[in-house]
């Protein structure tokens, strides 16, 4: 018991530290979310074409709905359970680069309008799921780069090789069901990349005027 009230005692007085920083990224991440639903919006009702790919051509789709469903929502849940849990400190930062990501690939979305290929397998997940997947919300792929962006950012912690590990699941499970083209899935690792180097600067920076 000595442990783990010491670990509620440092928790408490990281959070009280950190609170109105922690604030701010929550209302950051609930705009980001909002502008995701309405661009997810949009480009469901925008005229949109199916194209081939060199790759999924020679690939039969197969269904992987739920590793698709709950393997996006494992990432999701841990990217917010491990700093919340384990470094309270630095959890506005986190909030703060998937805010900054979610926005990056809003903007994204509305600008290319490709559909589904023909052959893909699109799973019905729950009334959640509706919040934050869309149909043709193709570019880029936020299961591919969501989980790259927690790997990213735990690289130095050992949970970074669930994050890798995920990322590489997630990829080709998209790619295997046909819900992404191969750009997309490409695509994401590097704008993850540019999108947590930015936010990286500009977060780190504003932490810093904190102090």
């Amino acid at each position: 018991m000595g442990r783990i009230e010491e670990w509620k005692k440092d928790w408490k007085a990281e959070y009280k530290n950190n609170r109105p920083i922690i604030i701010v990224s929550f209302i950051l991440l609930i705009a980001a979310m909002t502008l995701n639903y309405l661009s997810g919006v949009y480009t469901n009702e925008a005229p949109v074409t199916s194209v081939h790919d060199i790759i999924l051509d020679h690939i039969h789709p197969v269904d992987l709905s739920f590793i698709f469903i709950w393997g996006y929502f494992l990432v999701i849940f841990m990217l917010f359970f491990y700093p919340l849990m384990c470094k309270a400190k630095g959890i506005h930062i986190v909030l703060s680069q998937i805010s900054l990501l979610i926005l990056i690939r809003s903007f994204f979305i509305s600008l290319t309008h490709l559909g589904l290929p023909a052959d893909a397998i699109l799973p019905s997940g729950p009334n959640l799921w509706s919040l934050i997947i869309f149909k043709n919300d193709l570019f880029f792929s936020g299961h591919t780069a969501l989980p790259f962006l927690g790997f990213l950012i735990f690289r130095k912690e050992k949970i970074r090789n669930f994050f890798l590990i995920m990322t590489i699941i997630l990829a080709a499970t998209v790619l295997l069901m046909h819900v992404h083209y191969s750009i997309d899935v490409f695509a994401a690792i590097f704008i993850a990349y540019g999108s947590y180097k930015f936010g990286n600067i500009v977060f780190r920076k504003i932490d810093r005027n904190k102090k």
